[in-house]
């Protein structure tokens, strides 16, 4: 095993893209399509977006996002290879996107997360997240929803 780097990508790289269909694929087949909040590529090209991937060697094993709202924050799309899991990949993204977050003086990252994906609950929570209320557009009721946030 090669070791991890974490740099600011695009989502249109090929394997970026691909990664994030994966994700996609995976949300789809575990949510109904009202419970999936997934950004699509395009919309994670957007200016107010941060973009990260991982990548081992050549290749790309890993990508988050994070959109800088007034007042916060927003991790989106967060996602490792299924056959990179547990190699502390995803621990070293989320750690990209919070020093982003400190570096743009944002006060609080929230993220939106299913219910049911504890290894996701897990990994946000050994970095000091804790659950909050629905923020933005999202539900309070959505039954599938995990709403978390760290403070800054």
């Amino acid at each position: 095993m090669g070791s991890v780097t974490i740099r600011k990508g695009a989502p249109s790289e090929p394997q970026a893209t691909s990664l994030l269909h994966a994700s996609h694929a995976l949300m789809t087949r575990l949510f109904p399509s009202e419970a999936n909040h997934f950004l699509s590529v395009e919309a994670l090209a957007a200016p107010h977006i941060s973009f990260f991937v991982a990548q081992m060697d050549e290749e790309l094993v890993g990508c988050v996002a994070l959109a800088s709202y007034p007042g916060y924050g927003e991790i989106k799309s967060m996602f490792v290879s299924p056959s990179r899991r547990k190699q502390g990949i995803a621990d070293a993204l989320l750690s990209a996107v919070i020093a982003q977050a400190r570096d743009a003086n944002l006060p609080c990252i929230r993220l939106e997360t299913g219910t049911g994906l504890e290894a996701a609950h897990r990994l946000y929570e050994r970095h000091g997240f804790h659950d909050c209320d629905a923020f933005g557009s999202y539900l309070p009721d959505a039954p599938l929803s995990r709403y978390m946030e760290l403070a800054i």
